[in-house]
Parts: C-alpha cells; sequence; structure tokens
C-alpha cells in the first residue's frame, strides 16, 4: 500500500539485511537515503535497481513535503546510511509530516548499533539511555554529562574514533570512573567490544584513536558506594579533570568521588599538572 515505509538497514554485515527489508525495497517507487552513495552499495549487494532521493540533516520542509505528497499514491522507503532511521538522525520529523497528512507509516525492524552494543558490554540491559553525540565543545559536553550524572540506568553514547579518548576522559571527570564498554565494527569482520573503568578506557585510546563507528557504553551508579581508590585510577581521574579545570577545582572533584584527603589529592594533583 502506498505511504511511508522506515526500513532497518545493515550496520556492518549486508548479510543482516531481513528478507521483509530487501522485498520492501524491491517494490519501493522511490528510496529516501541519508547518502544515496551508500545505499547504492547495498541495493547492488541486493541486485536492486530503484530511484533513490537524498533525505538528510540538511533537507529542507520543502523535500519532506514532496515526499509527504508522493507517500499518496506511491511505496516511499525510508533508510539511513546504517542500522534503524530515526536512531540519531533527522527521519522523525517526515514520520511526524507524515502523520499528520493522514499518511500510512509502517516500520520494518531491523539492525540498531546502540542495541547491539549493549548486548556486547555485559553491562545492565534493563534500564537505558540511549544519549546519542556528546557535544565537542568542552564546557558543553561537561553540561550534558552532569544531567546524566544522577541517572540510574546504563547510558549509551554514539562516538567517532578522533574524539573518543575526550570523551572518555569527561565520562570518567563527570560519571566517576564507572565500569563502561566501547563497541566497534559491530558485525565486521574486527568487530570489537572492549570493556573496563572509564579511566580505563580513557588511557587506552588517548594514543591510539581506533577507527570505526562507536559505541559507548556506561554502567549506571552504584548505589551510595564510594570507589575504591587505586594510585592508578586516582591519577587517570586527576588527568581527565585537569584537561579542563583549575587544580583546585579538579583536585576536589577527584577527593570527593574517592573519598580521599582533599590535600593529599592536591598535591597530587600538582605533580601531574607539572609533569611528575
Amino acid at each position: 500500500m502506498p505511504g511511508l515505509y522506515i526500513v532497518a538497514t545493515p550496520i556492518g554485515n549486508l548479510g543482516d539485511i531481513t528478507p521483509r527489508a530487501a522485498a520492501l525495497l524491491a517494490r519501493a517507487d522511490v528510496i529516501a537515503a541519508e547518502d544515496t552513495r551508500v545505499t547504492a552499495k547495498l541495493l547492488s549487494h541486493l541486485g536492486l535497481r530503484v530511484p533513490m532521493t537524498p533525505y538528510h540533516d540538511h533537507s529542507d520542509e520543502r523535500a519532506r513535503a514532496a515526499l509527504v505528497a508522493r507517500m499518496e499514491t506511491d511505496v516511499v522507503a525510508l533508510v539511513s546510511d546504517a542500522g534503524t532511521p530515526l536512531i540519531s538522525d533527522p527521519g522523525y520529523k517526515l514520520v511526524r509530516d507524515a502523520r499528520a497528512a493522514g499518511r500510512r507509516v509502517t516500520t520494518l525492524p531491523g539492525p540498531c548499533a546502540a542495541i547491539a552494543a549493549i548486548t556486547l558490554s555485559g553491562l545492565p540491559s534493563d534500564r537505558f539511555l540511549f544519549a546519542g553525540f556528546l557535544p565537542s565543545k568542552a564546557k558543553a559536553r561537561s553540561e550534558a554529562i552532569a544531567e546524566l550524572a544522577g541517572l540510574r540506568a546504563t547510558l549509551v553514547f554514539y562516538e567517532s574514533g578522533p574524539r573518543l579518548a575526550a570523551t572518555l576522559a569527561a565520562l570518567a571527570e563527570g560519571l566517576g570512573n564507572r565500569a563502561a564498554a566501547v563497541a566497534r565494527e559491530i558485525s565486521k569482520l574486527y568487530e570489537e567490544c572492549v570493556t573496563g573503568s572509564l579511566g580505563e578506557l580513557a588511557a587506552r585510546y588517548a594514543d591510539a584513536p581506533p577507527k570505526g563507528e562507536i559505541v559507548v557504553i556506561v554502567a549506571p551508579p552504584a548505589d551510595n558506594v564510594v570507589e575504591e581508590a587505586d594510585d592508578a585510577a586516582v591519577d587517570d581521574a586527576l588527568r581527565a579533570a585537569l584537561a579542563d579545570q583549575p587544580v583546585a577545582k579538579a583536585a576536589k572533584a577527584v577527593a570527593k568521588r574517592y573519598g580521599l584527603d582533599r590535600h593529599a589529592v592536591y598535591a597530587r594533583a600538582l605533580a601531574l599538572k607539572d609533569g611528575a
């Protein structure tokens, strides 16, 4: 039937396309694609030739209106570059306008990097929050993390390789040295899920930013537990805090997190600041 069909596509291995999704794409009158070059590779894998039109972050109201108009008589398939549309992309506006116009809207479920990463991480999955990409500016990123700090839920973020270490350090500084996981290249040949504390992961990727699309999973806060402190964990937390805070403020935050003497932590922070 005519309308909008939200089609999940593979996040890596093209064999993950569902039979229903492949059949729908074959019968679509037009595919609204985040990047037509990326979707063209999937269509080639399926042996399909289907008209495409771009629909992405920069698409304006006229582009949405044209697609909504087509939905009255045509089958319009919405796809992102990978995974489930609307998850960290602008597709919800098209769905909103289609519903407002009384068009038929159907979803074809399938791969989603956020959900796949949670299953790989071994962290609590009964309650979680998808937070997308954190802001790139340090102040805005810290403010966003502060909003999430009290949530008793596993946190899920998307991130890029070059920004990963800074993001992990900021998470350690704002959330405490919680258990976490970094998943990347999900369903691909070099799939990897590395677990550890936020401080450990920040140190691991500080000088070796990974390639590929990345999901960061962070465990919920522990109940009224002061984190155990060892020298390495305290130093990692101090380095993260010193990246965007004065020595006194960084030392106070780390001392509070680990239940340590503030003067001793301040002395250590000064030593780290001076390169000791």
